[in-house]
């Protein structure tokens, strides 16, 4: 069985705090640790110098990590990656903010990783990119000579060709993105996308609705959803109503329905729009007996956005709370820390209604993990955005537009006074969608889409 490389931006080396592990490691930590493999990425350390790799050893997988200069994290991550290409596949134009020298130092910083992954390469390895940080990595290792099966995914969405031609330098990543031999997407409106964007930016040829021809070569695109082990999460959800911290929410809300969003504090999240459909909502039903709890653990603080939408929320949490509330009542509450997992998992079972409503989203699976969450004899209602990946596969959720507030405020009340029977057939229609799925069979259908012989026939990549 050939060896699993995987490069991602940042690498998840176990350190105990696994309960706040994000969606990719989640996603990827079971496979890797079943499958072995080496794990290729940023160390989330900030350095004066530049460095080799540091590998450590856990069981049957090498977390091999670098280091950034003060320089790079500016200009790669923080500058390029986040101020540009991220506003950029979530459609939000108005909040990139480009400058010449980020863009050189991505493109730079993808070089390094791509010098320092080539030595430590096997023959028969398969290798996986992940994301957007990364779009330069498979010209890199073709221009490096790397021959090995490699492919790509990408876990935002990716916008119309339009949308992203803003992005400056983006033309020139497409092509070296084009280098893989498979390049994976969260919907198929994703991929549909990107081959365009390829035709136009970069002069692909759509050759069928899964290959493309580039460079006298063909790149195979692929539909695979992320996923969550939704059975696992169903049997902590209900585990951890036995703990404190459910225990004590449930306490504080005196029969009270609980309304529940899980984010990271970012502007394709949604939450100011979701905030004022939360307060239009309790003007039309000022006796209502809710309490909304909003947890937003903040991310990429150094980017002047989010630092101003932190302040945004605070406002308007504050007006809320002093509008609606009363003495011995605060409809919302807001937390801008990161709480574990598990923890969410039984705030989920609590919850009447889960509230995902992001802007954009290439999967979001926090709404996995709401419906798998739910106790089946008495289900919440999961609302969700109709640009969230996730609305593809649950379209049994109450689905709403964003950037409509009225009909968020709707649907939120319409949640709130579902009656059990349609409560229940729209929760046995979402279980039945993700039940089945693991993040492990996620990733083996990656892998098996990727394996040499599927690419039998397609000309080999790369320098010879």
């Amino acid at each position: 069985m050939s060896r699993i490389v995987v490069v991602s931006n940042r690498v998840p080396v176990p350190a105990g705090n696994a309960g706040q592990a994000g969606g990719l490691a989640v996603a990827l930590l079971g496979l890797m640790e079943r499958r072995g493999g080496l794990w290729f990425g940023w160390s989330g350390a900030v350095v004066e110098r530049s460095g080799q790799p540091t590998v450590t050893q856990r069981g049957a997988v090498g977390y091999a990590t670098l280091d950034l200069t003060e320089a790079e994290h500016r200009g790669y991550y923080t500058g390029y990656s986040n101020g540009v290409l991220w506003p950029m596949l979530h459609g939000l134009p108005h909040l990139i903010a480009f400058r010449r020298q980020d863009l050189d130092t991505y493109r730079r910083v993808n070089r390094r990783f791509a010098d320092c992954l080539v030595p430590m390469l096997r023959r028969d390895d398969r290798i996986w990119v992940h994301d957007y940080h990364l779009l330069s990595l498979p010209g890199a290792l073709r221009a490096r000579g790397v021959r090995n099966p490699t492919g790509f995914f990408l876990h935002v969405p990716f916008p119309a060709p339009d949308a992203a031609s803003v992005a400056p330098g983006i033309r020139a990543l497409v092509q070296d993105v084009l280098e893989a031999d498979l390049i994976g997407f969260q919907t198929a409106a994703d991929r549909d996308n990107f081959a365009s964007a390829a035709s136009g930016l970069a002069g692909a040829t759509r050759r069928a609705e899964d290959r493309l021809e580039h460079g006298g070569r063909h790149v195979r695109l692929g539909i695979f959803p992320a996923e969550i082990n939704a059975r696992e999460f169903a049997a902590t959800a209900e585990a951890q109503m036995r703990e404190e911290p459910a225990r004590l929410l449930r306490r504080s809300l005196d029969g009270q329905a609980l309304l529940l969003g899980v984010d990271r504090l970012d502007p394709t999240k949604g939450l100011p729009e979701r905030l004022e459909a939360f307060s239009r909502m309790l003007a039309r039903r000022p006796n209502q007996a809710v309490t909304f709890l909003q947890i937003a653990a903040p991310s990429r603080e150094e980017v002047v956005a989010y630092r101003r939408l932190r302040t945004e929320l605070d406002a308007s949490a504050g007006a809320i709370n002093s509008e609606h509330g009363e003495p011995h009542w605060v409809p919302l509450r807001m937390l801008a820390r990161a709480q574990r997992r598990d923890t969410v998992a039984g705030f989920m079972r609590l919850a009447r209604v889960g509230v995902v409503t992001p802007l954009r989203d290439g999967m979001n699976l926090v709404a996995k993990e709401f419906v798998a969450a739910q106790d089946p004899r008495d289900p919440g209602v999961l609302v969700l955005s109709c640009f969230a990946g996730a609305a593809a596969q649950l379209p049994s959720a109450l689905l709403v537009n964003p950037h409509d507030v009225e009909g968020m405020a709707e649907a939120l009340q319409a949640a709130l006074d579902m009656p059990l029977e349609e409560r229940r057939a729209r929760w046995q229609a979402s279980w039945a969608a993700i039940a089945e799925a693991t993040p492990e069979a996620w990733g083996e259908s990656f892998l098996r889409a990727l394996a040499p012989e599927d690419l039998a026939g397609i000309p080999a990549a790369g320098v010879a």
